[in-house]
């Protein structure tokens, strides 16, 4: 195999962000990284500072039967692409985000509000609402496949 896209690379590095995740659900990432291909910020979904780690206490969506991609407000966690962008703060102006799963309607909104201009998505979630928001916006989304050697 040769040597990886700049997107591949990327969207790999994601992947192990995301092992850092508490969350016994979904384990998310995000790397945000501007045009030169440098990282500016990670990101990962967890609990906010100092709170019980769900992998620890059990998950409050869980215990509501909430299903995935619902109850946003009631899950305690602040998802990946939040932390990677309060993390990047206004480096994040102009450079690529990505991220593997869909971006929810509230990451989305904070993305389009940052600067983003490029997503790049490697992955898949049940909310699906966040893209159409993107698109709107003018932000560019690409869909990668990391199963798909080929793809590049």
């Amino acid at each position: 195999m040769g040597r990886p896209s700049w997107d591949r690379y990327f969207a790999k590095i994601t992947e192990d962000v995301a092992a850092r995740s508490t969350c016994i659900r979904h384990k998310f990432g995000a790397v945000i990284t501007n045009d030169k291909h440098e990282i500016v910020a990670t990101g990962y979904n967890g609990v906010v500072r100092g709170a019980p780690h769900c992998e620890d206490i059990g998950c409050i969506k869980d215990k509501q039967n909430i299903e995935s991609g619902m109850g946003h407000g009631i899950c305690p966690a602040v998802h990946a692409e939040q932390n990677a962008l309060i993390q990047a703060g206004r480096n994040s102006f102009g450079c690529t985000l990505y991220v593997n799963a869909y971006p929810c309607k509230i990451c989305a909104r904070l993305m389009v509000n940052a600067g983003i201009k490029r997503v790049v998505i490697s992955g898949e979630y049940a909310d699906r609402d966040g893209l159409k928001i993107l698109e709107d916006a003018g932000i560019e989304i690409t869909y990668l496949d990391l199963e798909d050697e080929d793809e590049d």
